[in-house]
């Protein structure tokens, strides 16, 4: 998209509770539940930080109760 390619917007990485991540425009208030992860940087930048970081996309709860299944076996 033009739009994207053009887009000198400044972004972060930001997640839930759930780690379950996204990008959100830096100059807004982030909604409620969400917190920045510490990256800053182009939507390009943040979408690659994203794909380094979030490489389990099972929200965190699931994640810990399958483990304690799996400890439970």
């Amino acid at each position: 998209m033009a739009e994207e390619q053009s887009d000198d917007r400044t972004y972060l990485v930001v997640h839930n509770d759930e780690l379950q991540y996204s990008i959100w425009l830096a100059d807004r208030e982030l909604p409620a539940g969400w917190h920045q992860e510490g990256t800053r940087g182009t939507r390009a930048e943040c979408l690659a930080r994203i794909e380094e970081v979030w490489t389990d996309m099972r929200p965190l709860s699931l994640r810990r109760r399958m483990e304690e299944q799996h400890s439970a076996v």
